[in-house]
């Protein structure tokens, strides 16, 4: 009888041609540009669209001098002493400049954001103040050029404002409205084709007969892509036959800037994309020494970024949020959004062989104390989709790292700061 040697397989701890976590990133990133078009939109509708050229400020930010506060406007050279007494001549309201001139001895009424008169540089709040007809009489400490807002003080005609690649956020649409620009030349959008793929997959509403599973993977898919400003294209399922996929493959990659698949990227008798991308295009890579997500495709078809996800649903979602997100945000041209990071304490023991990179599903929370910690969802294999659904963080076990016991300090990344 012949010597059987095993080939390697997923529940093997490490793989001599796998990369590691770090290095498929980095393949990624050195493979990847930005994608070319632009597109003018009203500044309303730009809101999560990435900036084309940056903004300069056409005008300084207040343009005027201002009040900070209600109160009334008066020479800074007229605090002599912690009691002193003035005329008001006036009043001035936002948008309703005082017209007149304002001489010593004199100020006016003061709204919060009124502008300053030319005569007056300092503004006393109304609470130090008491009234008598048009006499005030101000009391206490006060300094000159106190509670004034100076024109240009939070930009400056000709000041940088934002920069190419940056992605529009609420607080942006305010920043941008305040120089008066109302269009903005942003990148156009990324567009995603996206399949599944398995002759066992059945959409919603179908009977299932024995041995078919209902095709959640495109449901995932569509709702992590939906949190992103991109182009979505739905192409179903795909059944497992070679012909059926090369025509998906085609297609898509013909539409799309990037094509995400799910299943069909192993080593069984029926998973073909791997042997169809090195057909159509340029396979930089297909398994990653990680758990879970171990085979993992990504080259390019016809100038689109391809990415061949797992078949698991758990790996479909830590694929995706590890190696897809990143590269979208990279080909839409924007700036490298930053990894957020914690350490914090698990209170869970974990079971862990050295030689991959695992991403557990963690629950954070405070405990009795207040204290941020973390504790796992429990079963962690890569067909439970509940312990996603359940999950609000990965915990992230380095590949030399063989188990942790319980109460000891890890790395967490939250969910909220992936999207």
């Amino acid at each position: 009888m012949a010597n059987f040697t095993p080939q390697p397989s997923c529940a093997d701890a490490h793989e001599a041609n796998s990369l590691s976590v770090a290095q498929a990133t980095q393949r990624i990133t050195d493979l990847i540009a930005p994608i070319k078009g632009s597109e003018t939109r009203s500044l309303r509708d730009a809101l999560d669209y990435v900036l084309h050229d940056e903004i300069i400020s056409p005008i300084n930010v207040p343009p005027h001098n201002n009040s900070a506060m209600d109160g009334y406007a008066i020479h800074g050279s007229a605090i002599q002493s912690d009691k002193f007494t003035l005329t008001q001549i006036g009043i001035a309201f936002a948008g309703q400049p005082f017209a007149g001139n304002i001489q010593q001895g004199e100020c006016i009424r003061i709204m919060t954001g009124a502008m300053m008169p030319e005569d007056c540089d300092t503004v006393i709040m109304q609470e130090h103040v008491e009234v008598n007809d048009v006499l005030i009489t101000i009391h206490g400490q006060h300094q000159h050029g106190q509670n004034v807002r100076m024109a240009g003080e939070d930009l400056r005609t000709g000041e940088h404002v934002l920069d190419e690649g940056h992605k529009i956020t609420p607080a942006d649409l305010g920043l941008i409205a305040s120089l008066g620009i109302a269009e903005l030349n942003v990148k156009r959008k990324v567009r995603v084709a996206f399949f599944s793929t398995g002759d066992e997959l059945r959409s919603i509403g179908d009977e299932l007969e024995a041995g078919q599973i209902y095709d959640s993977n495109r449901y995932t898919l569509h709702g992590m892509l939906s949190h992103l400003n991109v182009d979505i294209i739905d192409m179903g399922v795909v059944p497992d036959q070679k012909q059926a996929l090369r025509e998906a493959l085609q297609q898509a990659s013909k539409q799309a800037d990037m094509v995400l698949t799910t299943g069909g990227v192993s080593v069984g008798d029926a998973d073909y994309v791997k042997e169809i991308l090195e057909e159509l295009g340029q396979v930089s890579f297909w398994k990653i020494a990680m758990k879970p997500g171990r085979p993992l495709a990504f080259g390019i078809i016809n100038n689109a970024l391809f990415f061949g996800l797992p078949g698991n649903p758990v790996s479909v979602m830590v694929t995706f949020y590890q190696f897809a997100l990143p590269a979208l945000q990279q080909l839409s041209g924007q700036d490298a959004p930053m990894q957020q990071r914690l350490q914090v304490n698990c209170v869970s023991p974990i079971r862990k062989r050295a030689g991959r990179f695992e991403f557990q599903r963690g629950i954070l929370f405070q405990n009795d104390q207040g204290i941020t910690q973390v504790k796992t969802t429990g079963e962690q294999g890569s067909g439970i989709l509940r312990s996603m659904s359940i999950a609000n963080c990965f915990i992230l076990l380095e590949e030399q790292c063989d188990g942790i016991a319980a109460n000891t300090t890890v790395t967490v990344q939250p969910f909220s700061g992936l999207i």
